[in-house]
């Protein structure tokens, strides 16, 4: 029984989907004119796990993630480069691909792109505006936050309240029946990307978009949305309004926000010169670091970064990674024997450390306990799982292993984007390179291998059974 801490209801609860067996989920991608940062891949890498485990108790996911790629950022980016919008957001849409390739991250089943839902876009505001929910003033269309009662239902703001304590994330104008009110259409200005509609020629405001996509794909009520937790307002209260003003519908029956990530205690800004891309810190730790670091704490919990944390969840990444590897050395160098009478009683323990690895999930899709599980099966393989144990036992022990790190999508081949990132094939291949050179006496060589092999991070170490290796 999964259970879900619901930001709409601020309590856990119990997961029931819309259709049996399946899920809808919405979750925010990134608006197209840079390369993301150390924090937009913490909901990337949540989202993608939570899916994850869905899939693993074999609910079939339809995952929607957007690309915002037209925006007042992607304008100036162009006007500065001196590139039209579409040459920018091709560019960094295929980066952000990369970049969550990366981190393991699936792709979703749906990759919508702004402009190309512009037709679902405009008939939802002119919905909302013969419902009397939107309304336009000289080619602006805004939608009437009074006119929708339950405004502020998921941020818990009264609009009364907001009203007073408007924040710089409104904009003021006279034109608007009330100053929260926010914009669904505006016109253009020189030199803007614009489309046609019955109010100006245009584009749609930012929270239009999702709502329209979200319907599209995923239907007029959905299961799960979700996003960093500074969409929460207004962001997501806006698409509240949108969704369920227009289809009269409950938009998403659960709101899952991760909490927000910070860089040496501090929040990330350009300006504290703190400022950190995914590409850098990928580049400088490892991505599968990355992920692990991001999913060694529980999603709604501040995430501090530094260089010394990411090397802590290198060093723990490290430990899954040997204990793998000795896994899959003892496994193919044991014997086929028949599994011993001590071994059946110690496989009577696998059922526990599985059980408890969904339990952690199912609570809120806590990974960090889940990772604690792993661990305790880590230390178990190391101390049974071992030379010497028989075939059937340390499949056993190497199925249940191998079946948790893939839920939380921990283990995989892509260290980085550096042309220098050895896959295991590759390094295979090197070590039989060597052994061949120590079989012809040259020494040399196999002592050049083993040094190109240090300097990539792999340490390779020889035994009775043969050669093996760990990664560093």
């Amino acid at each position: 029984m999964i259970k879900i801490y619901n930001t709409l209801t601020k309590q856990k609860e119990q997961f029931n989907p819309v259709e049996e067996n399946k899920v809808r989920m919405y979750v925010c991608g990134p608006t197209v004119y840079n390369l993301i940062h150390i924090g937009n891949a913490r909901p990337y890498i949540i989202f993608d796990t939570v899916r994850r485990y869905f899939e693993s108790i074999g609910y079939d996911v339809n995952y929607v993630q957007n690309f915002t790629d037209v925006d007042d950022k992607i304008i100036k980016k162009a006007n500065e480069e001196g590139k039209t919008t579409d040459q920018i957001v091709t560019y960094y849409i295929e980066e952000t691909l990369k970049d969550a390739k990366n981190l393991n991250v699936n792709r979703a089943t749906h990759h919508p792109r702004v402009t190309e839902e512009m037709d679902g876009i405009i008939k939802m505001i002119q919905i909302l505006i013969d419902k009397g929910l939107a309304y336009e003033v000289n080619g602006t269309v805004y939608y009437n936050t009074s006119a929708f009662s339950q405004y502020g239902k998921l941020s818990k703001k009264v609009l009364e309240e907001l009203e007073a304590g408007r924040s710089e994330r409104v904009e003021i104008t006279e034109e608007k029946k009330n100053q929260m009110d926010f914009v669904l259409w505006k016109p253009k200005k020189e030199g803007e990307p614009f489309w046609e509609s019955p109010w100006s020629n245009g584009r749609p405001g930012w929270h239009i978009e999702c709502s329209a996509m979200a319907k599209k794909y995923l239907g007029d009520t959905i299961d799960i949305h979700a996003g960093g937790e500074d969409l929460v307002f207004p962001h997501h209260e806006n698409e509240i309004a949108q969704s369920e003003g227009a289809n009269e519908a409950p938009f998403s029956n659960y709101w899952m926000h991760n909490s927000f990530l910070n860089i040496d205690n501090k929040k990330m800004s350009k300006s504290l010169g703190n400022f950190k891309t995914l590409r850098e810190v990928g580049e400088a730790f490892g991505y599968d670091t990355v992920r692990f670091f991001m999913l060694s704490a529980h999603y709604r919990s501040p995430l501090n970064f530094s260089g010394e944390l990411m090397e802590a969840a290198k060093n723990g990444l490290d430990r899954i990674k040997n204990a793998k590897t000795t896994l899959e050395f003892a496994k193919s160098h044991s014997k086929e024997e028949q599994i011993t009478n001590e071994e059946l009683k110690l496989l009577e323990e696998l059922p526990n450390f599985e059980a408890r690895f969904h339990e952690a999930m199912q609570d809120d899709f806590n990974t960090a306990d889940a990772l604690s599980i792993i661990f305790e099966l880590v230390k178990f393989a190391n101390s049974y799982a071992k030379e010497g144990a028989t075939q059937p036992f340390i499949l056993k022990v190497y199925e249940l292993f191998i079946k948790l790190t893939d839920i939380l999508g921990i283990l995989y081949t892509h260290q980085s984007s550096r042309q220098d990132g050895l896959t295991d094939e590759q390094i295979q291949e090197y070590i039989e390179k060597r052994t061949q050179a120590k079989k012809a006496k040259d020494f040399k060589e196999a002592d050049r291998v083993r040094e190109f092999l240090k300097d990539n991070g792999i340490i390779i170490e020889d035994t009775r059974e043969g050669v093996r290796f760990k990664r560093v």
